[in-house]
């Protein structure tokens, strides 16, 4: 890690015997290491390509940019580049069986529900819904030109990317049922920002 390393060497220290899910954490550290990188490289190209443009940035603007940025670097560092921390690391298997993907819908939940852990049937379910619930609402406070087909759509391709870069690096499950919640959380997350805003 090049950012957080010696906060993790603290936490590890105190909490990896207490936690049961401690793998977990560790996993959010080196997600939040990475995504302070590549945010910073966001930001440099952004930047420059503004200046050889010559154009003006709002501040307020570009803070929801950044913010927005930010969350789907952290969200692509969960679910796909766990294991890697520059491009040139990632290894992917093209000749990969079909069937390792699981298309059949709420199967593989209701078997978390019905075993013996409800964290992972949680973490599962609602935990998709809720990280991209940031997507509606970032996508519906950064453009005017969005309603909920739209977000739809577009949380419907990066779940599919997701999913499809998660089966080509095996770097996670890829599986219908993150998809149905990924949307899911992204219209949600659209309609309490519609809500919010219009009150």
């Amino acid at each position: 890690m090049l950012f957080l390393d010696p906060l993790y060497q603290q936490v590890a220290a105190r909490w990896s015997g207490r936690i049961n899910h401690f793998p977990l954490i560790r996993l959010i550290f080196y997600s939040l290491d990475k995504t302070l990188l590549y945010l910073l490289v966001f930001l440099a190209v952004r930047w420059g390509w503004a200046l050889l443009h010559h154009r003006r940035l709002a501040i307020g603007h570009e803070l929801r940019v950044l913010v927005f940025a930010g969350y789907v670097i952290l969200l692509l560092m969960l679910t796909v580049f766990r294991d890697v921390y520059y491009p040139w690391q990632l290894v992917f298997h093209w000749h990969r069986s079909l069937d390792v993907i699981n298309l059949t819908p709420f199967v593989e939940t209701m078997k978390l529900r019905l075993g013996s852990s409800h964290f992972d049937f949680w973490y599962q379910s609602l935990g998709n819904v809720l990280w991209f619930f940031p997507f509606g609402w970032g996508m519906s406070s950064l453009t005017k030109r969005v309603n909920t087909w739209r977000v739809l759509v577009r949380g419907l391709a990066l779940s599919l990317v997701i999913e499809a870069l998660q089966f080509l690096l095996i770097s996670g499950v890829a599986d219908i049922d993150d998809v149905i919640f990924n949307v899911t959380g992204a219209v949600v997350g659209y309609w309490v920002w519609r809500m919010w805003h219009h009150r």
